[in-house]
Formats: structure tokens, sequence, C-alpha cells
């Protein structure tokens, strides 16, 4: 799946062949095209350090994604559960030798959180806990779904939720399947195995095999929705876009469906734990996220809280297409602001004044979650986003989401930002 030698042999190629002109815009064309890029043509335009050539991919990474996407920007939060862990991963601050006090929810208290998150607005949340099978076994996790499921506020209600847990058997992951969930993601973290190895030095997560497996076994149990990632700043980044495009290519081969999102997290301050190896710029990572979206044309691109305002907005520009929304990260943030988060988060501005804020931008906020109600998930979903057809749906729905939101949560400044918005539409 992951052939490292001929990663690297192909990004040291991009680095010092001297690829003409006329190549370089014919890869980049057919990324605007939607046709996708093989993992050599993303390597050779990550590896081209033209400026020129730069704003180009830049400008038809923004094309590309307007015509699949239009202006719509879909909005979730995360919701940690529990930070007890059996791993020992050191850029993590749920580390097992981290001697902060431990936090695991109950279900009255995840009631609780929903609720907070349900007045905010929020339709769809990604549930985030650390592993461990004693403290936070599969069971909790799925007594947590019906939980999140059944909770409800006067105008509130979680439709979506996406799951973030460990790499597990194909039979659990049945049992995710059969409790409903959204998407299963679950990060590589580094594609790199020594890089992996001296990351991960004990603990389930440890086992790299294992781990790169997890979506093969996912998808084995029925998961069609998954979404991948790779936290940016363990190892280069440029090996890690490419693993990431050859993964996906695997499990499109295999399986017939590629990763329905792939994230683009970048190693962020946490208590105890070290800082990150290799530094990845702004500019250069917009590079990788604009490369990303060429390459991998229907795939959902999502970026957090982790990034400040300005480069949400440049990012917004090149790719992304979906961003979490006043974000806790932490267990029981939403209702505790003193609980300790997993990482820094930079954005920190409300829904509502995100909302106002892609509003302003000319995006379209999108509470929308009719397709998975609906059926249009996996194969049926790529179908539909491959033919053009999956707009005829998602734009009405974001519109008739984002009217709900008006209606019952936004403040009066959003609500003005909205009304603009809907005219200039």
């Amino acid at each position: 799946m992951i052939n490292i030698t001929q990663i690297e042999n192909e990004l040291y190629t991009a680095a010092h062949a001297n690829h003409s002109i006329h190549l370089i815009k014919a890869i980049i064309d057919k990324g605007e095209h939607g046709l996708g890029l093989a993992p050599f043509e993303a390597a050779i335009l990550l590896k081209n350090n033209d400026a020129a050539v730069t704003a180009e991919i830049f400008r038809a990474a923004n094309a590309l994604k307007e015509k699949i996407y239009g202006k719509r920007v879909v909005l979730f939060a995360p919701l940690y559960i529990s930070d007890y862990c059996m791993n020992e991963c050191s850029y993590c601050g749920y580390r097992c030798s981290n001697t902060a006090s431990r936090c695991k929810l109950s279900q009255d208290e995840i009631v609780n959180e929903v609720r907070a998150l349900e007045k905010m607005g929020h339709k769809r949340l990604a549930l985030e806990l650390g592993e461990d099978s004693e403290q936070a076994p599969l069971e909790y996790v799925l007594d947590s779904i019906k939980t999140i499921y059944a909770t409800t506020t006067n105008n509130g209600i979680i439709r979506r939720v996406n799951v973030n847990i460990a790499a597990t058997s194909i039979n659990n992951y049945r049992k995710l399947k059969d409790a409903n969930i959204g998407t299963y993601i679950l990060f590589q973290e580094t594609y790199h195995p020594e890089a992996y190895a001296y990351y991960h030095t004990s603990g389930p997560k440890a086992d790299y095999s294992y781990h790169l497996a997890a979506m093969d076994r996912a998808m084995q149990a029925g998961l069609g929705d998954i979404g991948i990632g790779a936290l940016f700043g363990l190892y280069d980044p440029d090996f890690e876009a490419l693993a990431l495009l050859y993964h996906a290519a695997h499990l499109e081969n295999t399986y017939g469906i590629g990763p329905h999102t792939v994230s683009v997290p970048r190693l962020k301050p946490a208590d105890g734990t070290t800082p990150p190896m290799f530094d990845v710029g702004d500019e250069h990572f917009a590079k990788i996220v604009a490369v990303l979206r060429l390459a991998l044309p229907y795939t959902g691109l999502i970026l957090s809280t982790r990034e400040p305002a300005a480069l949400r907005k440049q990012l917004l520009n090149v790719g992304i297409s979906q961003i979490s929304a006043g974000s806790q990260a932490a267990v029981g943030g939403y209702t505790n602001t003193s609980a300790v988060e997993q990482f820094s988060v930079s954005d920190i501005r409300s829904l509502d004044e995100t909302v106002g804020w892609l509003c302003r931008e000319g995006f379209i906020p999108s509470f929308c979650t009719e397709c998975y109600s609906d059926g249009r998930v996996g194969d049926v979903f790529m179908a539909l986003a491959k033919s053009g057809e999956i707009n005829n749906y998602c734009t009405p729905n974001a519109m008739k989401t984002l009217q709900e939101y008006s209606e019952n949560f936004a403040t009066d400044t959003t609500k003005s930002a909205i009304m603009e918005l809907r005219r200039t539409l």
C-alpha cells in the first residue's frame, strides 16, 4: 500500500529533474478539470518553487473547489468524551506517561455537552477520545453515540456523529456501522515507518501495520464513508502528502470507494509533549492543501481550529471544504472552560462568529446532513459527485439549513450577514 522507497524516489526526481513548463501546466490543467493527479504529478507540483506556478496551483484549486462544492463550507465541532489512553505518543497530550489528571464523561455529562453544542446550532459532531480498552471500551463509545442521537433541545438536534476512535477489528467496525455513525475517521499520524516507531513507543497504537490497515477493515465491515489524515510536522510534509494519495488510491482500487474526507492537521503544542520535528510553514502548507484538492477532487478536505482565522480564510480559497467551529479540544470543554485541552486551539471564535464571517466572505455555511439520512453515501455519493449532480442537492440544502440556523440560533449581526449573502447569490 505504502512503498516508502517509491515515494522517496518520486520526491527526489520531482525535485531534481528539469520539468518543462508545458508539463507543469498540463498537470495543473488536468487537476483543474477534475481528473485527479497521480502521486508523481502531485510531487512535481509540490517540489516546484516558482512563485508564478504556485499562484497558478492556487487559482486552479480554487476553481476546481467551486466547480464541485460551490461556495459551501460544512461546519462541525469535536466532542471529547475521554482522555484516558494506553498509548505513548510523544506529540500528544493524552500520552499515557503524562501525569495530568484524567477524565471520562458519564452519559449525563455527555448530555450536557451535547445540549451546549445544540444550543450553539451544531448539527454534526466528531466524537473524540483516547484509546483505553478498560476505561473507555467500545461499549462506552456505542452508548455515547446513542446518547448523542437521543439528546435534543428546543430547536437543536445532532443529526450526524462522525467517530474518531482507535484502530479496531472488523467486528467492532460492524458495531459502529450498526450504531449509524457518519464518517469513521482515523489519522495515520505519519506514514513513514521509522518516524512512526520514533513517536509511538508503546501501547496498541505502536503497531504501524495494524494502524495502517484499519481503513481496510472498516471498508470490509461496510463502513463506506471513511476519513484519513496525517499529522503534519512529524515527518517530511511532502512525503505525507504523497502517502495520503497512495492510501486513497489503494482504497479506491480495492473497494471502489476512496476516502470521504482527508484531514490536514498541523502539530500544535500540548502539555508534556515534544515539539514538531519538521517545520511546515504557512505557504507550503497552503500549497499542500491546494495540491491535495487537485489530486482528490471529490474528497472533502477538513481543517480544524488548530489554525488561525487568517490562514483558515486562505485555505478555504485553495481547497478546504469542511471546518470545525466554536471548538473545545478538551473533555467536557463545552461546559467546563477550565478543562485541559489535547492541543492548543488558534481560532477561538464562536460558531455564530464563524457563520457570520463565512457569509461576509461569500461562503455558504452548511449544516446539511441530508445525504446521510437519505442514503447518499459511499459509492452513491461518489457517483453523484463525479457526475456533478450532487450540487443539485447540496447547495439548496445548505441554504435551507443556513436559514434554519438564522431563525433559531443566529445573533442579529449574523442574521444580517446571512440576509446579505442571500441577496448576493
